[in-house]
């Protein structure tokens, strides 16, 4: 059992509390922090979760084995500083930080040996996750380029690099902006009331590391539209993907394709519940549901195995996600904003943490 506690109470925290609320024998919640108990108080209710003003409160109370920080990115640099001075690991969400400088600094600290990963959940989403193990399976041959319409900013930018199984390489960065009209949809707070059209703002970038290029394109609308989906393209000397599907040669006159398949509980009169069990690619299971039989969206799964993995991390174990790669990723989106705004092409350089 996965004991934690949240700072913050906003959007993301949901998240969280959705996630152990559906997996009630793999997580608990000691608690969250709040600076207005008065204002969360129908979500502590909600969710029968105690709220604290302090995180001291929370600490000598019920210590959780690592606490999440789900708070504004102003805000989130000084509250990881404050969990690792009173010697308790960190998830935090992502950013870490917004500047070069305040990653570097958050670097410094687990020089000094705070325990902080990143819940960067982009990766872990189940269809996402299942791609980037088939990517890296071998089927496709050394692979050479990754074209990613699923996420902003540092989010797409972390899939590009497990696409490409690109660590802290330096990249040439170029980068536009185009702006198309869109009929607006849905937000976090539901469907539009109405037929609107409105300014859909896309950004395209290129990364190229040398050997392997990454293709960033994104629409804020993607994440609720009706009509802007996701694409994913991933090619190889042996083969490519593209979206749901893959094609690879199993010898040099022989392809072989295959379709990503999801497989779900509850579907079609069965009865084992309301959960994914995994994705197969051809006869090969190339994700399975670790929080099954758990009813949760592809994001809380995503979430949830944040959760798990930092479990893991503070027993003792590897990082899956670790604050060297977040801060190279939220690296490369500033530099990614700064192509956008001067149209001029960037250089990375080697940070701190790529050591």
């Amino acid at each position: 059992m996965i004991t934690f506690g949240i700072v913050g109470t906003g959007w993301r925290s949901i998240f969280y509390l959705r996630v152990a609320k559906a997996c009630p024998d793999r997580f608990r919640v000691a608690g969250m922090v709040t600076r207005d108990p008065q204002k969360s108080a129908l979500l502590g209710e909600e969710f029968e979760v105690p709220l604290f003003t302090s995180v001291e409160a929370l600490i000598q109370k019920d210590r959780p084995h690592f606490m999440v920080t789900s708070v504004p990115w102003g805000v989130n640099p000084g509250a990881i500083e404050d969990l690792a001075e009173r010697g308790m690991p960190v998830l935090s969400e992502t950013p870490p930080a917004t500047t070069l400088e305040e990653l570097v600094g958050l670097w410094r600290l687990t020089e000094e040996g705070a325990k902080v990963q990143v819940a960067e959940q982009y990766w872990a989403q189940p269809h996402h996750a299942a791609r980037i193990g088939f990517a890296q399976g071998g089927k496709l041959g050394q692979v050479s380029q990754a074209q990613v319409s699923a996420a902003h900013g540092y989010h797409g930018i972390s899939l590009i690099r497990r696409y490409l199984g690109i660590g802290f390489e330096d990249a040439k960065v170029t980068a536009r902006s185009f702006t198309s009209p869109i009929v607006q949809g849905p937000n976090r707070n539901g469907p539009p009331e109405g037929e609107r059209v409105v300014d859909s703002k896309q950004a395209i970038a290129q990364f190229d590391f040398g050997d392997r290029l990454g293709v960033f394109d994104f629409v804020g609308d993607q994440y609720f539209s009706y009509v802007r989906g996701q694409r994913l393209l991933v090619r190889g000397e042996r083969g490519e993907m593209v979206n749901d599907g893959a094609v690879y040669l199993q010898d040099f006159k022989t392809p072989v394709r295959v379709r990503f398949e999801r497989h779900e509980a509850g579907q079609n009169g069965n009865l084992e519940g309301n959960y994914l069990k995994g994705i197969q690619a051809g006869e090969s299971w190339v994700y399975k549901n670790p929080l099954a039989p758990g009813e949760l969206t592809d994001d809380e799964i995503a979430v949830g195995t944040c959760l798990l993995n930092m479990g893991v991390y503070v027993e003792g174990g590897t990082p899956v996600y670790s604050l060297a790669e977040a801060c190279q990723d939220r690296y490369l989106d500033i530099l990614m904003a700064q192509a956008l705004e001067t149209g001029e092409t960037v250089q990375s350089e080697a940070q701190a943490w790529a050591s």
